[in-house]
Parts: C-alpha cells; sequence; structure tokens
C-alpha cells in the first residue's frame, strides 16, 4: 500500500506500526467516492479503490486516524475543512511545459494573430482552467509574450490560471521548477523566460517576472459559480473533464461556450472528446474546438 512505512531493520520495530491503516471497506469506499463525486465532479469508479486507499492513508496518519470510518465522520462534520486535502490527496496533478505541443503551435499560428489583427487596441484573455502545478499557464504566458513583442501594439493580454489543489497553485505560483524539469523547453525560449534560482533555489530555475505579470493564479471549483465577468477568447482545459460523468461534461462544456467570446477557441487533453456532448462548438484540430455563434 502506497505511503506504508518502512519497518526499522535495526530493532525490528516498525515506529508507524500504532499507525497502520486498515484496508478500505465498501461503505466508506462508497462514501468517499460519493463525496467527491457531489463536492467536485470526480468520479471514482470501482477500479480507482485502491488508488484512492494509497493516497489518502498518508493523510489520516498525517490526523492521527487509525480507520476509514473516522475518517469519512471527519468528511462529514468538516467537509469544507477537509476538501482540500482530499482533492490534493486523490488528483494526479501530471503536467509538463508544452505538453501536446500542437495546441501552442496552433494558438501561436491560428488564434493569436487572429485575435491581435482586430481593430485598436485589442481586449486578450486566455484560461488555464486546471492549472495544474503552473506549466500550462506559463506556457501559454510564453506564447503570448512573444506575440505580442510581434506585434509590437498596446494590448490588454491577461491569463487566468485556476485549479482546485491549494497544494498545486502554491507550487504554481512560486514559479520555481528542476533545472531538469524545463529542459525540454528550447534553449533560447528557456534562457529568455527563465532565471537562476539562487539561495535555498539554487540549482533550480525560476519564472522572470515579465512571465508572472500576464497570470492571475486563483483557486476555482469548476462545479461551483463562477465569478469571471468578462469572455475568453481560448480556454484550455486539458485531461480535466475526463474525471467526470457525462451529465457534468455536457453542464461544464455549456457553461464554457457562455463564457467565451464569438469563435473562442477550447482545447482539451489528448484523450478527450467533445462527441455528442456539445453542439456549441465545432471540431477545428486535434482535441481543438471553436464555439460556433454567438458574438
Amino acid at each position: 500500500m502506497a505511503g506504508a512505512a518502512t519497518p526499522n531493520r535495526d530493532s525490528g520495530a516498525d515506529p508507524m506500526a500504532a499507525l497502520r491503516i486498515p484496508p478500505l471497506g465498501d461503505a466508506e469506499f462508497r462514501f468517499i467516492s460519493g463525496f467527491v463525486g457531489r463536492h467536485c465532479g470526480i468520479v471514482l469508479g470501482a477500479q480507482k479503490r485502491q488508488l484512492v486507499q494509497g493516497r489518502l492513508a498518508r493523510r489520516l496518519r498525517e490526523l492521527g486516524l487509525t480507520d476509514w470510518r473516522a475518517y469519512c465522520a471527519r468528511l462529514e462534520q468538516l467537509p469544507d475543512e477537509e476538501i482540500d486535502a482530499l482533492v490534493s490527496a486523490i488528483s494526479t496533478n501530471v503536467t509538463a511545459f508544452f505538453r501536446e505541443q500542437h495546441h501552442f503551435e496552433f494558438l501561436r499560428d491560428e488564434v493569436l494573430p487572429a485575435l491581435l489583427a482586430r481593430p485598436g487596441a485589442p481586449r486578450l484573455r486566455l484560461w488555464s482552467a486546471g492549472c495544474a502545478t503552473g506549466e500550462e499557464p506559463y506556457t501559454l504566458a510564453m506564447v503570448l509574450a512573444e506575440a505580442l513583442e510581434r506585434h509590437g501594439k498596446p494590448v490588454d493580454a491577461r491569463i487566468l490560471a485556476t485549479d482546485l489543489s491549494p497544494q498545486a497553485l502554491t507550487t504554481a505560483q512560486h514559479g520555481v521548477y528542476r533545472a531538469d524539469h524545463v529542459s525540454g523547453i528550447d534553449p533560447a525560449r528557456r534562457k529568455r523566460w527563465f532565471e537562476a534560482g539562487s539561495g535555498a533555489r539554487t540549482g533550480d530555475l525560476v519564472v522572470r517576472q515579465e512571465l508572472r505579470e500576464l497570470i492571475a493564479f486563483r483557486r476555482l471549483n469548476l462545479l461551483d459559480d463562477w465569478p469571471m465577468q468578462g469572455r475568453f477568447d481560448a480556454i484550455f482545459c486539458r485531461n480535466v473533464v475526463i474525471y467526470f460523468d457525462k451529465p457534468t461534461k455536457v453542464r461544464l462544456f455549456s457553461r464554457f461556450a457562455e463564457q467565451m467570446t464569438g469563435k473562442g477557441h477550447l482545447f482539451l487533453g489528448h484523450s478527450e472528446s467533445m462527441f455528442g456532448l456539445s453542439e456549441a462548438f465545432a471540431l477545428v484540430g486535434r482535441t481543438i474546438y471553436r464555439r460556433e455563434g454567438g458574438s
């Protein structure tokens, strides 16, 4: 089981023995999966049971709990206090800079030139919905900043980056990454947009302030009310809706359409599709959709 303590070979005793967590029972798994579904829209099928057990066992130890019934009681009594830790534990924030590169090439070659060609001083808004630890919004910021440099005229441009996990958002806001984590970025681009860390950050690379100023990081549950007033020209919601059931996906795509400018673009993850879920978008590229109609 993930997170289990390693026995002390010298004494033969396990210092964590008193906090060994029993297997996750049927009733407790149903309670936890129902809780996550109601609060986050995430579907935890039976095949996720071992994952949930492994990911949450450490959380039970942190709380000093020794059984799943006690943890379910905590969820019931203190849902607002525990939801962040629960989601952070079971979420998989696997991401990388320029992941699914064709999306950023399409943004660079098709979306941004059309937006910047609009008359006057255009207003430009991008949304990274499910930004995880920041690689996606910082990649968007690099592509956007480079486009603005080529454009050479004033533009009101901003990126909103949201996620449900406060832990992931903290990492994103710090903008500090291991050198090997950014090694896949083109060297010239890496030199342009990152600087060497110092002190405790020695050996790491830090996102330059110029990029940071383009992004606003906020915690947001996509199932809750959205506080944003303006519309977005492009929304990246990749590898997020794969966890939702069909009714939740239908509602979410409808809300995305309402939150976008006419002909705005929605980017999904490589294993996600809008087929049979929305008539508000047309497929224009590999997991790239354009809003149809509207203004």
